[in-house]
Parts: C-alpha cells; structure tokens; sequence
C-alpha cells in the first residue's frame, strides 16, 4: 500500500473516533475494512490506533456511555496555540483546549462560526494518515455547513483554504479544497435540507471495493444503512452508521497495486 509521507497544512490529516464501547467498534470496523487496532497505552490516555496494513489509518477513544458517538476530522497545522488564537478571533468557540499528547503532538477541538466541530492536529512523533484515497482507508473529506459564506471565509482566513467552486446555483452550493488545485475534500451548502436541530458537521468517506456490499455488510453487522447507496458523476457512496451509531459515508475506490512487504 503507498505510504502516505505529508500531510498538507490546513488540511485533514487524521480522523478518531468518539464510541461508547470500544470493543464493539473494533470488532465492526475489524471486520468492515480488516482493520487492526493497537492500544498505545497509558501514557497516551489508552489511545487506539487503527491500522490498514502497515499503515495507520484511523483512532479511537472511549467515552461515557449515553453519548453520542462520532467521527472527527483534524486539520493540520503547525501551531495549535496560535491557530486557536486566529480561530477565536475569526468567530470560532474552542471546546477542548490546546493539550500536548506524548511525544506524538498538540491537539485542540473547536466549532467554527457555523457551528460544524474540527480538530486541530499540531505532529510531532505522529503526523497523521499514513495512507488515503485506497480501500480501507479514509478517501474524502467533507463539511457540511448551514453557513455556507461565513464557512469559506474562515477556513480561508485562519487555514489559508483557495476553495475551487464546483458549484454555485441555490440548488447545489459546492467548493472543493487541496493543496496545489488537488482535492482533498469539500463543503456543501446545506442550510435548504439540514432537519431542524442538526447541526453543521464534517463528515467522513472511507474507501471500499464495492459500496453496495459493504453497505450489506454493515447492516450484518449490526450497523444502520441511513442512505442506500447511490450513483453519481463522481462516483458510487451510501451513508451508513457503525455499530454504535457514528455516521460516515462509503465511497468506492478502485483497487491499487499493493507493496509486496
């Protein structure tokens, strides 16, 4: 599988997992996408990291039961005091404050103006995705937001964003992002079919062979599809929820020549 050697700042470099059962989780995405978890120890908050291959992918934190669970995205950047400080002034609220993890990095969690929460990942011993856009692996990332303008202009601000418009009509308000005109993700304008009460959010694409088996798979294994798959220009995707119920999308990736090690 190709190695992942950068992570571009101000884009997403890392996603984990909030569950209120751990071994629930790692059972359903062990069997959903192979993937092996590794618990890092106590010295890292007993941190689980999820790798495809030899590559790491994904991580995983407990929390109470009761919660929600979810998936978070987490931009990197090269100072999370002064990201956070740029942040606040550009109308974001924090929610969990600047903190160092090990020797593996500095992390922050804020809501930006429209409401949607994102990480903020400052590497040191860790730097993020060690693989994408291959199956078993995190392939788009994408915000939904209420506030479409007031979206774009943060981003833009405090993460220097150059959002290529895919399109501009009142019936699908869609920007692209990356680093050198490549496209790591995007943000929709949602504000015309959000249901009263959610709120703006990031949401997560994790690469398949096949979107319609793997759906399957998720209902066997004890997850919900919420949107049965679908075709479009830019590909083939279903929205399902694991075990626990965290939402992320399926998106089908072609398969890649493997490393032989």
């Amino acid at each position: 599988m190709p190695v992942r050697t950068e992570n571009q700042l101000g884009e997403p470099c890392w996603i984990d997992l909030m569950t209120s059962d751990p071994a629930r989780s790692i059972e359903f995405y062990a069997e959903l996408f192979g993937w092996q978890a590794v618990d890092t120890g106590a010295g890292s908050g007993r941190y689980t990291m999820f790798f495809h291959g030899d590559a790491a992918v994904a991580g995983l934190t407990a929390q109470e039961r009761g919660n929600r669970d979810f998936w978070t995205t987490y931009l990197a950047i090269d100072s999370v005091d002064e990201t956070v400080r740029a942040a606040r002034a550009a109308g974001a609220t924090v929610l969990a404050r600047p903190q160092t993890i090990g020797e593996q990095g500095r992390l922050a969690v804020l809501t930006d103006p429209a409401g949607a929460a994102v990480g903020l990942w400052q590497a040191a011993g860790h730097r993020g995705f060690e693989a994408d856009n291959e199956i078993g692996t995190p392939v788009w990332h994408e915000l939904i937001t209420r506030d479409f303008n007031a979206t774009i202009a943060f981003y833009g601000e405090v993460f220097g964003w150059t959002p290529i418009p895919l399109s501009d009509t009142t019936d699908f308000r869609y920007s692209t992002f990356g680093h050198d005109e490549s496209m790591t993700g995007g943000v929709y304008d949602a504000d015309a079919i959000l249901p009263v009460g959610v709120p703006s959010h990031w949401q997560v694409y994790l690469g398949v062979a096949d979107v319609r088996a793997s759906a399957k798979k998720v209902s066997e294994l004890g997850g919900t599809v919420l949107r049965e798959p679908w075709d479009s220009d830019f590909g083939t995707f279903a929205q399902v929820a694991d075990a626990t119920g965290a939402a992320f999308l399926l998106g089908q990736v072609e398969p890649s020549p493997r490393s032989s090690d």
